[in-house]
């Protein structure tokens, strides 16, 4: 099922050299053909076939990503059409996509090479950015898209619509439009709900509104969200999983839509994501809880 898997790693993270050796290793063991991102391959003393990172899932049937969340959805953003299955090591911080600890890699791809895991597939969106002022272009989400201001800037506004119905018009710091994947990061620090993975939902959070009424509200997946910048502040960025910028003009339109690719995810058998959630954020613990 696994013949050739790609490994992808945070460069500078605790102990990684170690760890990838370790792991080429026991995966040509296995008879897999591993491939390492040239960030690191060029660290290691294993053998395996040096690829760029932007050309490493082409012809993959799986990446493993040593890193935290940022790592994987960076991955993930790579060539989302591919949909190579992802499998997440945590050797970041928080880590919700990244689930797998280290002391229990060998045992899980062990496993996992036997068949014995489960494909969740989450859903990802796009947005395409058009304006008097610029060629109109379309980009790749995996948490969310942020329409926010510069720290020194005045109040924005932007006008929302689903579907062409006229939702809000926002007035403050910003917007984010957030994936489930995307709800337990910057949507739930702007006081976003935390949305289960496999919801057919997308979620709008105002950023500081400048009205108390503003809040955050749930929408289907299917919609097309519209929002038309309309702020002479210079300093607006649309702000793509936290990773890519791109400067907005006054009058821009981001509209924002779920995309036809789908995030794939190897997790292990069993994988409860309510228990990830009161592990990683103490989520619903109180005294009652065993």
């Amino acid at each position: 099922m696994f013949k050739t898997i790609a490994i992808v790693a945070k460069p500078h993270a605790h102990n990684i050299i170690e760890i990838l050796n370790e792991t080429c290793e026991w995966l040509s063991e296995q008879g897999i053909k591993v491939r390492v991102d040239e960030q690191v391959a060029h660290m290691l003393a294993s053998k395996a076939e040096s690829m760029p990172r932007e050309h490493i899932l082409i012809g993959a049937d799986m990446v493993i990503v040593f890193g935290g969340d940022g790592t994987l959805i960076s991955v993930a953003r790579i060539a989302p059409e591919l949909s190579v299955p992802i499998l997440g090591v945590n050797v970041g911080g928080l880590g919700f996509l990244t689930e797998i600890p280290l002391d229990e890699l060998f045992a899980s791809l062990s496993e996992i090479l036997d068949g014995k895991f489960t494909m969740e597939e989450r859903t990802v969106i796009r947005a395409r950015v058009s304006g008097a002022q610029r060629k109109s272009k379309t980009f790749f989400a995996v948490n969310d898209f942020v329409i926010n201001k510069s720290a020194i800037a005045r109040m924005i506004d932007i006008m929302t619509y689903v579907d062409g119905s006229f939702v809000a018009r926002y007035r403050g710091d910003g917007l984010i439009i957030s994936t489930p994947t995307g709800s337990t990061a910057y949507s739930l620090a702007a006081g976003g709900p935390i949305l289960q993975p496999k919801t057919s939902v997308l979620v709008l959070s105002p950023i500081c509104p400048h009205t108390l009424t503003n809040r955050p509200i749930v929408v289907p997946d299917n919609v097309q969200i519209r929002n038309q910048l309309l702020s002479k502040v210079q300093e607006v960025s649309l702000t793509i999983d936290g990773q890519e910028v791109v400067h907005l003009f006054d009058g821009d339109e981001v509209l924002v839509f779920k995309a036809m690719e789908k995030m794939r995810l190897i997790q292990r058998v069993g994988t409860d994501y309510y228990s990830i959630l009161r592990h990683k954020l103490s989520w619903g613990k109180n005294l009652d809880n065993p």
